[in-house]
C-alpha cells in the first residue's frame, strides 16, 4: 500500500528530495557560486515534471486514505503551476544577477514553493491542505524580503508574514468548525454529512471562516491588503512569481474545498463567492486607476483578474470550473510575458517603475512596444485576444448559472479596468518623451515577451486545445 501512494506523489516526492539535495549540495560546495547552476537544473526538472504529469493517462488515484487526490483537475493546474514556476525561475536569472541577488536559497524556496502548490491542489483533507499551504506561505515570506538590504523588501516581506499568519488562524478556526461538526478532516467524509444533513450553523461558520482564509491567498478582496505593498516591495522577480503559479494554486484548492468538502451546499458557497468576486473586480478596476507604480498597478490588476476567475467558482458548475481553469491558463501567460518586460525597466542600473518612463517608447523598441501593447490590450479583455475568450468563458458560465447580474457587473468592471491599460498604451505611443528605458533585453525575455503576445492573438483561432484539456479536467473535479 505504501508504495502505491509514494507512486501517487512522486513529482512531488521528486521535488521534494530535489530541493533538499540542491540544499545541502550549495552548502558543501561553494553556496552562491551554485546558484546559477541550481537555477537552470530546477527550472529544468519542472519543465520536465509538468511535461509528464500532463501526458499522464486519465484517471483518478488517492494516497494516504484520501488525503492526497491525483486526478484529471490537479494535474491541469499542476502542469500549470510546474510550467509557470520553471519560467519565471529562468527569467529571474538575469535580473538577480544584476542587482547582485543570485543566491543558491532562491531557486530552492522557489522549488519547496511549488512543492507546496502541488499539494493544494491535491488536497483531499483538511490536513493536507494545511501542510500544502504553509510550505507554500513560508517560503514565500521568505522570498518576499529576499532583497535583506532593502527596507522596503523588508516590509513586504513582514506584512506578507504577518497578515499571512492571520489569515492562516482564521483558514485553522474555520476547519475546527468543520471537524467539530462533522467528525472528520477528510474532503469526502465532510462531503457525506453535508449531503445527509444538510449544512449546521457550525459548518456555515467553518465554510465561512475557510473562505476568508482562502480569499485572502488568492488575494480577493476585501481580503487583499497585503498585495499592492508586497507588490511594491518584493524584488521583481519575486512579484513576477507572487502574480503566477501561486494565482493558480490558490484557485485550484478553493475550487477544490468548494465541491469536494461543500459540494452539496452549492447554494450556500456560491453566494460567498460571489460575493468575493464582485468586491474583487471593482475594486480592483478603480483603485488602479490612480497608480503610476507599475507594479502596484499590476497588484490592483490581479486582484481584478481573481475577482473575474471567481465568477466562474462562483456558477457552482462544471462549466464553471472549466471556465476557472481556462481564466487562470490565459492569465499566467499575460502576466509572465508583462513581467518580462518589467523586469527590464532599468535605468543606469536602477530598477523604474513609473509608467511614464514609457513615454515614447515606441520610438525605441518598436516590436517590444507592439507586444506590450497586444498584452495590455489582452488584460483588460479588448477582442479579439485570447483576454476576452478568458472573460467570455467566465461570463457565460455565470449567465448560465443564472447570475446574470453577476456578469452584467463583471461588464461594466472590464469597461472601467481598461482605462489603466490604455493610458500604458497612451504613453508607449503618445507620451512625453522621457530619459527612456535602457534598451538591452536578455534574449530569453525577449523571447517570452514576443510569444506571450503572439500567443494572445493566434491562440483565438482554438486556443492551443486548452478548452478541451480544462474541461476534462472540470468533469474529473465536479464527477
Amino acid at each position: 500500500m505504501i508504495f502505491t501512494d509514494l507512486n501517487t506523489v512522486l513529482p512531488e516526492l521528486i521535488l521534494a528530495i530535489y530541493a533538499m539535495g540542491a540544499l545541502m549540495f550549495a552548502v558543501y560546495t561553494g553556496k552562491d557560486r551554485t546558484a546559477s547552476v541550481l537555477i537552470w537544473v530546477t527550472a529544468l526538472l519542472m519543465f520536465g515534471l509538468g511535461g509528464w504529469i500532463a501526458v499522464q493517462p486519465e484517471g483518478a488515484h488517492t494516497a494516504f486514505n484520501g488525503a492526497f487526490i491525483d486526478d484529471g483537475f490537479s494535474r491541469f493546474a499542476k502542469t500549470l503551476i510546474l510550467w509557470a514556476s520553471g519560467l519565471v525561475l529562468l527569467l529571474s536569472k538575469e535580473y538577480l544577477s544584476r542587482n547582485d541577488m543570485l543566491k543558491f536559497e532562491f531557486p530552492i524556496l522557489i522549488a519547496l514553493a511549488t512543492v507546496g502548490m502541488m499539494m493544494m491542489v491535491s488536497a483531499g483533507d483538511l490536513m493536507s491542505l494545511y501542510m500544502g499551504l504553509e510550505l507554500q506561505s513560508l517560503s514565500l515570506y521568505v522570498i518576499a524580503a529576499f532583497r535583506r538590504d532593502s527596507l522596503r523588501s523588508t516590509e513586504a516581506g513582514l506584512k506578507y508574514f504577518v497578515l499571512g499568519a492571520l489569515a492562516s488562524g482564521m483558514l485553522l478556526y474555520g476547519a475546527s468548525f468543520v471537524y467539530g461538526t462533522t467528525g472528520t478532516t477528510n474532503f469526502a467524509g465532510i462531503s457525506s454529512v453535508v449531503e445527509g444533513g444538510g449544512m449546521s450553523l457550525g459548518m456555515v461558520f467553518g465554510m465561512v471562516f475557510m473562505s476568508v482564509g482562502l480569499g485572502f491567498k488568492i488575494s480577493a478582496a476585501p481580503f487583499h491588503m497585503w498585495t499592492p505593498d508586497v507588490y511594491e516591495g518584493s524584488p521583481t522577480p519575486v512579484t513576477a512569481f507572487f502574480a503566477s503559479a501561486p494565482k493558480v494554486a490558490a484557485a485550484g484548492l478553493f475550487a477544490r474545498v468548494m465541491h469536494d468538502a461543500f459540494g452539496g451546499a452549492t447554494a450556500d458557497w456560491t453566494q460567498i463567492i460571489a460575493f468575493l468576486s464582485l468586491v474583487s473586480m471593482f475594486l480592483g478596476a478603480i483603485a488602479a486607476i490612480g497608480q503610476t507604480n507599475i507594479k502596484r498597478l499590476m497588484a490592483y490588476s490581479s486582484i481584478a483578474h481573481m475577482g473575474f476567475a471567481l465568477m466562474g467558482l462562483a456558477s457552482g458548475t462544471v462549466e464553471g470550473v472549466q471556465a476557472l481553469l481556462i481564466y487562470m491558463a490565459i492569465y499566467v501567460v499575460m502576466n509572465i510575458g508583462t513581467f518580462a518586460f518589467i523586469l527590464n525597466m532599468e535605468k543606469d542600473g536602477h530598477a523604474v517603475t513609473d509608467i511614464r518612463s514609457l513615454g515614447l517608447y515606441s520610438k525605441v523598441s518598436p516590436g517590444r512596444a507592439l507586444a506590450l501593447t497586444v498584452l495590455m490590450f489582452s488584460l483588460a479583455g479588448i477582442p479579439p485576444l485570447v483576454g476576452f475568450m478568458g472573460k467570455l468563458f467566465v461570463l457565460q458560465a455565470a449567465v448560465d448559472a443564472g447570475m446574470t447580474w453577476l456578469a452584467v457587473a463583471g461588464v461594466i468592471a472590464s469597461v472601467i479596468g481598461a482605462f489603466y491599460y490604455l493610458r500604458i498604451i497612451y504613453y508607449i505611443y503618445f507620451g512625453t518623451e522621457s530619459d527612456g528605458l535602457e534598451v538591452k533585453m536578455p534574449t530569453l525575455h525577449y523571447i517570452t515577451l514576443i510569444a506571450s503576445a503572439a500567443i494572445m492573438v493566434f491562440g483565438i483561432i482554438n486556443l492551443f486545445g486548452l478548452e478541451a484539456y480544462a474541461a476534462a479536467a472540470a468533469e474529473a473535479l465536479l464527477k
